[in-house]
């Protein structure tokens, strides 16, 4: 990393440092997660600039003897004041910064992901109580996508088939796979490996698949009922689950 490093960020967490000092965590276009202290007390101008969801250019100086990161001035293009207006917005978009955290944005395409989060961001910051887990459920699956984790729910990992828009199919983590509704029958019967029943009926595959290429704007415009909503969200969990090795206590804010 070169001594001074200007990037388009959103800051994702903020820690104290010592009496007056804090450290920063942001998602970069860049480089991806970024840790850096940001030095003042209170009433430090700077300190309000790298606040959690701000979004803009960040200066950094890279000090190669100690490998830290020291926040020199950050120009905030978005404050996002009112995602902390509810608890449901804030609790969604520590959320989206803890995954974001435990997945090291990605792994890689950087620009998608700081793209996706700040999609997401923009959604929840005017989003009332019923939207935000819909806001957040359609980012997890967009992140799966980015991770390279997603799972293909139109095919059956067992027989292969074709599974139909219109029928149930089951989630197995342990093998990342969906299997069809035949196959889960013949599981019934013992004639497979056991299937953890994550069960994925029309209304949320139709739901996923619809909101798979849309914004967090645009994924509100699918309907979603309460059962399809649970059964998304309990597949799109534990995808990420079995990616990130746990489950994100904020996952089941």
């Amino acid at each position: 990393m070169p001594r001074s490093l200007t990037c388009d960020v959103v800051t994702l967490m903020v820690k104290p440092s010592g009496d007056s000092n804090r450290e920063a965590w942001f998602l970069s276009a860049q480089e991806g997660v970024i840790k850096a202290t940001v030095f003042g007390g209170p009433k430090s101008k700077l300190r309000s600039q790298a606040a959690p969801f701000n979004q803009g250019k960040l200066y950094i100086y890279h000090d190669p003897v100690r490998d830290s990161n020291k926040v020199i001035d950050f120009d905030v293009q978005l404050w996002r004041p009112g995602l902390r207006e509810m608890y449901e917005r804030i609790m969604a978009a520590n959320s989206l910064a803890e995954t974001v955290l435990a997945t090291h944005a990605g792994g890689s395409s950087y620009g998608t992901a700081l793209e996706l989060a700040s999609g997401a961001l923009d959604c929840l910051e005017t989003a009332d109580e019923k939207t935000c887990q819909r806001i957040l459920l359609q980012f997890f699956w967009a992140w799966t996508e980015l991770l390279g984790v997603k799972p293909d729910l139109n095919h059956c990992s067992v027989c292969a088939c074709d599974i139909k828009s219109d029928e149930i199919l089951c989630y197995s983590p342990a093998e990342s796979n969906p299997v069809c509704a035949k196959c889960l029958a013949i599981n019934s019967a013992g004639h497979l490996g056991r299937v953890s029943e994550i069960t994925v009926g029309p209304g949320a595959r139709r739901w996923l698949a619809a909101v798979e290429n849309a914004g967090p704007k645009n994924a509100l415009k699918f309907n979603l009922d309460t059962v399809s909503f649970d059964q998304a969200r309990s597949l799109v969990l534990s995808v990420l689950t079995e990616s990130v090795g746990r489950r994100l206590p904020l996952w089941d804010y």
